[in-house]
């Protein structure tokens, strides 16, 4: 780039350039409703720069078209995260939890994860520990008590986030997820549910951001 503006400017896109002096990580690209050629010029474009890449929401044929252009990027099938990342970073003193209410929602929760281990985070996970079996959830209180922050990944009713953020001292970012029956209405019921939680402590980020959910706990355990 002739000029530091702190983004650059393709025309159809304004890369921000200036996203890892603010935020510590480079833009993420998110992939949903972009051509395929414009996905193409854009993480082409930040790895030529030396940066790293995260590619959200990424499914396997565009993953495919993409790593003819960039060799070294990888996918995460289960995460729908395409990544190229450098060398191991240092890792952030505490550690972050990542629970799912069922195994449906796991890939969300793989989606936090991998953007939790991209950010240079330690991560744990403890998967399938729903209210529909509390005894699961209660069997591993020492694991949830250690943690530095928990991200909480439920589908169906939601409840999870409220019923772990009464049983420890860690702050919650809370996932909905679209898993559920016709009146979960595709994650709006869980998304409701975790927004009315009455344990103080719970930040509630969309439906499916599993990318948001661990970008937010992976700042504030980096604090």
């Amino acid at each position: 780039m002739p000029e530091d503006k702190g983004y650059c400017d393709l025309g159809f896109a304004k890369i921000d350039t200036a996203r890892r002096k603010r935020k510590g990580f480079p833009e993420v690209i998110f992939c949903p409703g972009k051509e395929k050629q414009f996905l193409k010029k854009i993480a082409g474009n930040i790895v030529s720069s030396g940066e790293e890449l995260l590619l959200t929401k990424l499914d396997k044929n565009t993953f495919a078209f993409l790593k003819k252009n960039i060799p070294a990027l990888k996918y995460n099938s289960l995460a729908k995260i395409g990544y190229y990342l450098k060398k191991p970073k240092r890792l952030a003193p505490g550690t972050v939890l990542v629970v799912s209410a069922g195994t449906s929602d796991i890939p969300i929760a793989e989606e936090a994860v991998l953007t939790l281990q991209a950010m240079g985070n330690r991560v744990e996970k403890l998967y399938d520990v729903g209210v529909a079996g509390v005894h699961r959830l209660m069997h591993n209180i020492g694991q949830l008590k250690k943690a530095s922050v928990i991200v909480v990944v439920a589908g169906m009713e939601g409840a999870l986030s409220s019923l772990i953020s009464g049983l420890v001292k860690a702050p919650i970012v809370a996932v909905p997820t679209s898993c559920g029956y016709g009146s979960s209405f595709s994650g709006l019921a869980a998304l409701l549910t975790m927004l009315n939680g009455c344990s103080p402590g719970v930040g509630v980020v969309n439906i499916d951001n599993g990318f948001g959910a661990g970008y937010f706990a992976g700042l504030i355990n980096r604090r």
